[in-house]
């Protein structure tokens, strides 16, 4: 363990997020994971909670439920009722038409070839608006009687008609939001794309959930000390991003000013930056496929540990559930299509719920939408506000392929990540804990090569390392493949597991592949309670897209707090420990109005903007105004050996 002036440790106190489980701050998505575990009144919150999420019910002043109906009920009442409906309309399931689109009848079109029968000529009348420009060369236009707005078009044949349709996507399935949250509607959402109305829900969560206003965290470091790394990996393809702009003229429509600027994969921190944060610090938005929340991670780390940053907010948001990028997946053959899904099971209708099946017989993943954040900090500046403790993360390590054959395969990088990963942990904690207290949370995207490849590394780190009986969870089994912000779900899903001790079993599977390498692994077909032992080790694995592999290491609030005793002392301590129950019932607090549907979403468009007039610059600081502290401007010089 580290002296008081060891290396600064990466404290993560905030964190929260949407997926297709709900709400990460305070477990609740995790516990949706693990339903089947809970106590009765556990799980009859989960469910009320859900159920007025879904906007299925509200909450009254007297603490009883008011149903959409018009009845009113008790909690456990509540979940009697709603139960199997909230159970169906979340995690992953058929891409619901209510939210989304008809996956069965998507507006498509069709070139065809029109000519005029028998050899006579094709008249038709337009609209003189609506004529082309230029006029095609063979069209003969003659005036309608009566009628000067219109023009009657006489030609041989249209070589170029696209004919509306609809079509039948290959792919239904999805890990979507429980249905019937709306997140613009929990702010005023001005045409933003859905990829950043769920960026500015996650981003506030996380940050309401350190219990200490955001307004406290920036007048107590310099405004330089902060930093936001945070980025999407498709951009904003929906009709109000890129995907809009790019489709727009060709379906007669216009391009909107908004709809290229907040495209962009960036947008997800800079959106939070502006319009939550407030953020003058760093930023930047580093991408890498299906690993790119670990990569922000990384830096956020990094950052952190060198003591360039004192606090920073990591996050991904991903929006992917639209027909262009689930065509384009399952033309890559990278989905799992209703077709394959039948063949597996030697049935004629596919189970939807059971579309992402890591580490059994399986045919693809199953995308996803989900915004996760967290807030890191470093220990001395938590120990100094009573900042929460959630866990700490200490590193993250990246690899690519080297040379491959394929450019979407796996290779010899994630050897090296996830190595690396579980030796820093043997390193910093000892081997007993990494041996006898860990656990992994796989990629497991549901494809056969990652079964295959995934597991075997796994399976020899595990042996190289003296662990046996290793418990592996894979969260995608029920939130589906986020993409971007996939290694977020992860680990929002182990704080649940340090908080609870029980990892979330592969429900949606009943056995296991035979090429899964399993000798020293233990893969959980229903929740596994390791609550006699505890759990203080998470490794998140991700394998990316491109040969992006990156390993994260993850440590529970109790080894946390115990590696911050020895640090600090136990009177300085406890100390920290008083400090911090005010902010502990603040976050508290949140969470119940939370629950209630009242989300308290920060969202400051223009407010509290900066009067750059006002700036005050001189040789040694410069000061901004609305920000406590001046920023230092006697900057070192590393290359003063060369002066």
């Amino acid at each position: 363990m580290s002296s008081q002036t060891g290396t600064p440790l990466p404290l993560i106190v905030g964190f929260g997020g949407y997926n297709a489980a709900g709400r990460s701050s305070f477990h609740h998505a995790y516990r949706r994971m693990i339903l089947e575990s809970l106590s009765s009144i556990e799980y009859d919150t989960e469910i009320a909670n859900l159920a007025v999420m879904m906007s299925l019910a509200s909450v009254q002043d007297d603490g009883n439920y008011l149903c959409a109906n018009g009845g009113s009920v008790s909690r456990s009442e509540l979940s009697k009722l709603f139960g199997a409906r909230v159970q169906q309309g979340t995690l992953v399931r058929r891409i619901g038409e209510r939210d989304f689109f008809d996956p069965a009848r998507v507006l498509s079109a069709h070139h065809a070839r029109l000519s005029g029968s028998a050899g006579e000529s094709l008249s038709f009348t337009l609209r003189k608006r609506q004529l082309p420009n230029p006029v095609p060369e063979d069209w003969h236009l003659s005036s309608v009687d009566g009628d000067d707005k219109k023009v009657l078009v006489s030609t041989q044949s249209l070589d170029r008609v696209l004919l509306e349709t609809h079509r039948d996507l290959p792919v239904k399935a999805a890990g979507q939001l429980p249905e019937g949250f709306d997140p613009s509607a929990h702010y005023p959402s001005r045409f933003h794309p859905r990829g950043l109305q769920l960026a500015v829900l996650g981003a506030s969560d996380a940050i309401r959930s350190m219990g200490i206003s955001w307004e406290k965290v920036l007048s107590s470091v310099s405004p330089d000390s902060i930093a936001m790394y945070a980025s999407s990996v498709m951009s904003q393809l929906d009709d109000l991003g890129l995907g809009g702009m790019l489709k727009s003229r060709l379906q007669g429509g216009r391009v909107s000013t908004k709809q290229l600027a907040l495209g962009l994969n960036t947008m997800p921190a800079d959106f939070v930056n502006a319009y939550v944060l407030g953020n003058v610090g760093m930023t930047s938005s580093v991408a890498g496929a299906c690993a790119s929340f670990l990569y922000n991670l990384r830096v956020g780390i990094d950052d952190i540990r060198s003591g360039r940053r004192r606090v920073v907010v990591v996050g991904n948001s991903e929006a992917p559930i639209t027909s262009e990028i689930i065509d384009g997946y399952s033309t890559m053959g990278a989905l799992g299509t209703d077709e394959a899904l039948c063949k597996l099971d030697g049935v004629s209708e596919p189970d939807y719920r059971r579309a992402s099946r890591p580490f059994s017989g399986n045919c693809g993943f199953t995308i996803a939408e989900s915004s996760q954040y967290i807030v890191l900090m470093d220990d001395a500046l938590a120990m100094e506000l009573g900042a929460q403790i959630y866990g700490a993360a200490t590193d993250v390590f990246v690899n690519a392929d080297g040379f491959k054959k394929s450019i979407s395969a796996p290779g010899a990088g994630n050897f090296l990540t996830f190595a690396k990963a579980v030796a820093s942990a043997r390193n910093i904690l000892g081997e007993d804990i990494v041996r006898h207290r860990s656990f992994v949370q796989a990629h497991g995207s549901s494809t056969p090569l990652n079964r295959v490849s995934e597991s075997e590394i796994f399976d020899r780190v595990a042996g190289a390392f003296g662990i046996e009986n290793w418990p592996v969870a894979a969260v995608k089994s029920y939130l589906g493949h986020s993409l971007g912000p996939a290694s977020g779900d992860q680990l929002s899903t182990s704080l649940g597991v340090f908080e609870h001790g029980i990892v979330p079993g592969i429900k949606t599977i009943d056995h296991i592949a035979e090429d899964v390498h399993q000798q020293h692994l233990h893969f959980p077909l229903q929740d596994l309670d390791c609550r006699e032992q505890g759990l203080d080790v998470a490794f998140l694995n991700s394998k990316g897209f491109g040969g992006n592999n990156a390993t994260g290491v993850v440590l529970s609030p109790r080894i946390t707090e115990s590696m911050l005793e020895q640090r600090y002392g136990k009177a300085q301590f406890m100390s920290y420990q008083s400090r911090r129950e005010q902010y502990q019932l603040q976050a508290q607090d949140y969470d119940v109005k939370a629950s209630r549907g009242d989300l308290n979403v920060i969202y400051r468009f223009g407010e509290n903007m900066v009067d750059e007039s006002q700036i005050e610059i001189s040789p040694e600081k410069i000061k901004v105004p609305g920000f406590e502290h001046a920023i230092d401007l006697e900057v070192d010089n590393p290359y003063s050996d060369m002066r």
